[in-house]
């Protein structure tokens, strides 16, 4: 396993820039999704790592070693593709055996480090099977097998289980969570979903327009997004615009217009009195609150053991807040309020 730099790393096609500068380090034995929106850069980054798409600028470091002009095949990284990339005509165990047999290992070298990358992604049984007799989890389990069985210095994944149901994804993602806490190795996963990105990781950067917005773990990009765009991507958000009234560089204020006193929360980088700025406030941190603001609830969303009610306040601002079920107020009216330590004041990036 080895650590990964990517040091200023850029990539232009002509006048469009698909990637802006950009510096990351991935830890050694870290798995890291980079998480965004189509076009946000991601898969370019991580093809420039694999040494599929040669960097228009910087440098790319895997442990001490710069492999920045290094053909993809001399890289030793692992690749699971969207696709899963398999080859139709051969067997479970060719195609996991097929890099290595490139590689000219030896044969019985080969039927051990097979039948344990097997054993691995839990497929024993499954070496002469076809792959058209396999199930679409089974099939990504495969490409898996095929990439670490080559005990690459780091795994690359991208969107892996686009093509599963919801269902069996859920389930594929605790499997390769369970398995890079067994045997930690340095990954850089790709991914749109935030609910995967938040599963399976030990760290997300969540990119836009080509760049790195903020990284952290899951929790703390949760917690404390850098703007309105990393709190938009990351769970359900109650968003409230409004003018920052003052701040001291770790909490501010926000005056809304309708609401009779201004919202305080934490203050991201870079807020000053008299900007533009956005209230955080997550559903799930209001709450019925005796002379509170009053607001009328106009719509009741059940989600098995949770409810999720649509506010509306006097002002005409939309809130949401979610109740575990049979804790939700009967009837229209309600009066809510919110713990101001879990508010935070964002830049508003569109």
């Amino acid at each position: 396993m080895s650590a990964v730099r990517f040091a200023g790393i850029g990539k232009s096609f002509g006048a469009f820039t698909a990637l802006h500068p950009t510096d990351l380090d991935v830890a050694d034995g870290e798995f890291l999704t980079l998480l965004g929106p189509s076009g946000s850069g991601k898969t370019t980054l991580l093809n420039i790592c694999a040494g599929y798409l040669p960097p228009s600028r910087g440098r790319l470091l895997v442990g001490e070693r710069d492999v920045t002009a290094t053909p993809a095949r001399r890289r030793n990284m692992g690749m699971v593709f969207q696709s899963y990339a398999l080859f139709p005509h051969m067997d479970v165990h060719e195609n996991v055996a097929y890099g290595l047999r490139v590689r000219r290992v030896p044969a019985s070298e080969i039927a051990r480090r097979v039948a344990e990358a097997l054993r691995v992604v839990r497929l024993e049984g499954f070496a002469r099977r076809a792959i058209r007799a396999l199930s679409g989890g089974q099939q990504q389990r495969v490409a898996l097998a095929r990439a670490l069985v080559i005990e690459p210095d780091v795994l690359l994944m991208d969107e892996p289980l686009g093509a599963l149901d919801r269902q069996l994804r859920k389930e594929v993602q605790l499997e390769i969570r369970r398995m890079h806490l067994a045997r930690p190795r340095t990954t850089l996963y790709v991914t749109h979903d935030q609910e995967e990105a938040l599963v399976m990781s030990d760290r997300v950067a969540v990119m836009r327009a080509g760049s790195v917005v903020q990284v952290g773990t899951g929790r703390a990009l949760y917690d404390r997004p850098a703007d309105a765009f990393v709190a938009r991507f990351l769970g359900e958000s109650n968003l409230v615009a409004g003018t920052v009234a003052a701040t001291d560089g770790t909490t501010a204020t926000l005056t809304v217009p309708g609401l009779p006193h201004a919202i305080a929360g934490s203050a991201a980088s870079g807020l000053a009195a008299g900007a533009r700025a956005v209230a955080l406030i997550r559903p799930e941190t209001v709450r019925p609150e005796a002379g509170g603001l009053p607001a009328r609830i106009v719509e009741r969303v059940h989600l098995g053991e949770i409810v999720a009610l649509r506010l509306v306040l006097g002002n005409g601002l939309e809130l949401w807040c979610r109740r575990l079920a049979g804790t939700d107020p009967a009837g229209e009216g309600i009066e809510i309020g919110w713990d101001p330590a879990s508010v935070s004041i964002l830049p508003d990036a569109a």
